[in-house]
């Protein structure tokens, strides 16, 4: 008996282990990515690392998916690389450069559910249990806490750096749901996403100026490169991925709830960029908030359950 409850928790344990190794390189794309577009990489090359290593190594996905993508329809396709191709990363890039990473941490990751929530309910009529409406209005709480310190703080341009960051949420809220009703497999959907976002990366790329790709120092270079296209294209995707086919998807998105927290201590440890009080709470907040919305309080029981008989 206890061999097989062995055997059979082995999936459960790599599943979650999987699902916070997701949640760890999300941090650690916030993280890069401030840093990348706060200092010397523009965030156009930034993009082009993050899509172009992806593209190639999922290009055989992309050349046999022809069927399914028109199953799916150009509008879902277009709105899926809308929400998390290259206009979510430019847009994302953007706020970056005004806000610290404790604060996308918590408009980026944070406010997702609440805006996937807001959005199934105006479009689709979806209702939710108790629980997550709680779970949300704890989201909500924090992040009207935090835009209104940065509001009240004088000289702060934090404020800008929250509204690009909220729209970069909702544009993501929007791909979450066309991906959900597209009838694609994630690796379909990432394979279409990065393809056309190198296209568009690469357009924008060659119509300014300043410095490109191979003008940067081959270690930013490397650093970026395994930090933007396979670590967060690549790894991310396939921990997570297995994370709820073996959790289910409500486990899986449990852990997201860490990564307001995660990507604070990063940015401390590796930036030197230490939250505020405020930042502190609205992180506690929207954790919480998160994990409630994540339906994982719904599948709690408090029935008293009958031990197995000895033999």
């Amino acid at each position: 008996m206890g061999a097989n409850l062995s055997i059979s928790s082995k999936p459960k344990l790599v599943g979650s282990l999987a699902a916070l190794a997701s949640v760890l390189v999300w941090s650690g794309w916030i993280v890069f990515t401030r840093h990348g577009v706060t200092t010397d990489v523009p965030a156009v090359t930034l993009g082009l690392l993050r899509y172009a290593i992806p593209t190639l190594v999922m290009l055989p996905i992309l050349l046999r998916s022809g069927a399914a993508y028109r199953r799916a329809g150009w509008l879902k396709c277009a709105i899926m690389v809308f929400g998390s191709g290259a206009p979510f990363f430019l847009i994302c890039s953007l706020g970056m450069t005004f806000a610290p990473a404790a604060h996308v941490g918590v408009m980026l990751p944070g406010v997702l559910p609440m805006f996937v929530a807001l959005f199934a309910f105006l479009l689709f009529g979806e209702r939710f249990g108790g629980a997550r409406l709680c779970g949300y209005g704890m989201v909500l709480a924090g992040v009207l806490a935090l835009c209104g310190a940065s509001l009240l703080e004088a000289g702060a341009g934090d404020w800008r750096g929250h509204v690009l960051l909220l729209v970069s949420a909702a544009s993501w809220a929007c791909f979450t749901l066309a991906f959900k009703r597209s009838g694609l497999t994630a690796w379909q959907a990432a394979a279409l996403i990065n393809a056309v976002s190198v296209v568009i990366m690469v357009a924008i790329d060659l119509t300014q100026g300043g410095p490109n790709l191979w003008d940067l120092p081959w270690q930013t270079l490397a650093t970026q490169g395994f930090a933007q296209g396979i670590l967060s294209g690549l790894l991310a995707l396939a921990a997570y991925s297995y994370a709820v086919t073996v959790l289910g998807a409500s486990k899986a998105s449990a852990f997201v709830s860490l990564t307001p927290a995660l990507t604070a201590m990063v940015a401390a440890l590796s930036l030197g960029e230490w939250p505020d009080g405020m930042a502190v709470a609205a992180i506690l907040v929207v954790g919480a908030g998160v994990a409630l919305a994540s339906g994982i309080a719904s599948g709690i029981s408090f029935k008293r359950r009958l031990l197995p008989q000895q033999s």
